[in-house]
């Protein structure tokens, strides 16, 4: 939830707008594994394993998540580093119940991004260690949060973030520690600080960093009217970030209200032909500069839930694959992802 001062930054899921777009799913027997996803229990928003199998189960064949950091069941007391234990153990519970198989084939939270704050930097180690412990074989990564900007009308946090932190030694110290555990970082980053990714891509190049939402273009408060001169921006940062192998991105988390599409101001949700029109220079632009084998499909859901619905969402993301080899579509809708989270294998069976 939002914090003191703080109103909650996400668009409101309103099911009986979202229910008004029925699409045919495209392509229904394309194994598909959503790389970004969150759940959690706040006042007038709940999005729990139930709500995510509703919406996994719409059509599509998604046969795994990954679940990714998002201040979700801290625990409510203890030490203030060890809090965010409670996320990756509510994130492993929910992947043992579908791990039963009583809830169908999907293996959700098949992948653990958690919450360790990396600003203690050397001293990181036992906390990571923690983590892996409490989540078993899952535990693949760590997200903290990052997405920051001047403008009071840019915020896509509860809780904003310290100016600058990827720039900070502890920081860095901290995300170096992944490496010796085989974890990755994920990093939630508006363009306007992609030279700061690169810059830490650069620093630390045995770490995998996964770019979230595409690199979070944004056409919200001063970006409105602009995105002409923000995609010349952010396409060139995103060029310049390909030249560090150690990169990944996810496609996707383009329904954010800081993205400025307004989906979510339609009469109507958008269609899926709609979505792969308005977001095809973006998600060219990302497997053009990356290659599809780093890059992978997100659902960002329940953020994006806001702006449209999932099977519609992934039909979009179907016709925009459509362009490219069956190779490189696997790659995309699964393959990269679990390469990149070394996912159990019933996620490419």
């Amino acid at each position: 939830m939002a914090g003191p001062g703080h109103a909650a930054p996400h668009l409101p899921v309103r099911e009986e707008w979202l229910a008004q777009r029925r699409e045919r799913i495209l392509d229904p027997g394309l194994p598909i594994v959503d790389a970004h996803h969150h759940l959690w229990d706040r006042p007038g928003a709940r999005y729990l394993f139930d709500e995510l199998l509703r919406d996994a189960g719409s059509g599509h064949d998604v046969r795994a998540t990954v679940y990714v950091q998002a201040r979700s069941m801290y625990r409510a007391e203890g030490a203030e580093e060890l809090r965010s234990l409670g996320e990756t153990e509510f994130a492993n519970g929910v992947a043992a119940r579908s791990a039963s198989g009583l809830y169908g084939p999907i293996r959700a939270c098949a992948g653990i991004v958690g919450m360790v704050d990396l600003m203690l930097g050397d001293a990181v180690t036992p906390l990571l260690e923690r983590h892996i412990r409490a989540a078993g074989d899952r535990f693949r990564g760590v997200r903290n949060q990052t997405a920051w900007h001047a403008s009071p009308e840019i915020n896509s946090n509860p809780l904003p973030p310290r100016p600058g932190l990827l720039s900070e030694p502890a920081f860095r110290r901290g995300a170096a520690r992944l490496v010796e555990h085989g974890l990755s970082l994920d990093l939630w980053a508006y363009h306007t600080q992609l030279d700061e990714v690169l810059a830490l891509a650069r620093a630390l190049p045995e770490l995998t960093l996964v770019l979230d939402h595409c690199g979070g273009p944004l056409g919200a408060g001063p970006y409105q009217a602009r995105r002409e001169e923000v995609f010349a921006e952010w396409s060139s940062r995103m060029r310049l970030l390909a030249g560090c192998p150690n990169v990944v991105v996810k496609l996707g988390g383009l329904g954010i209200a800081v993205n400025g599409f307004g989906f979510e101001r339609q009469e109507l949700p958008p269609s899926s032909e709609q979505l792969a029109a308005t977001w095809h220079p973006y998600l060219d632009t990302c497997v053009e500069a990356f290659g599809p084998d780093r890059c992978m499909f997100e659902s960002n859901f329940p953020v994006d839930k806001g702006s449209y619905g999932y099977a519609v969402l992934w039909n979009a993301f179907k016709r925009f694959g459509a362009s490219v080899s069956a190779e490189e579509r696997t790659a995309l809708f699964s393959g990269t992802a679990i390469r990149t989270y070394r996912l159990p294998a019933v996620a490419a069976n």
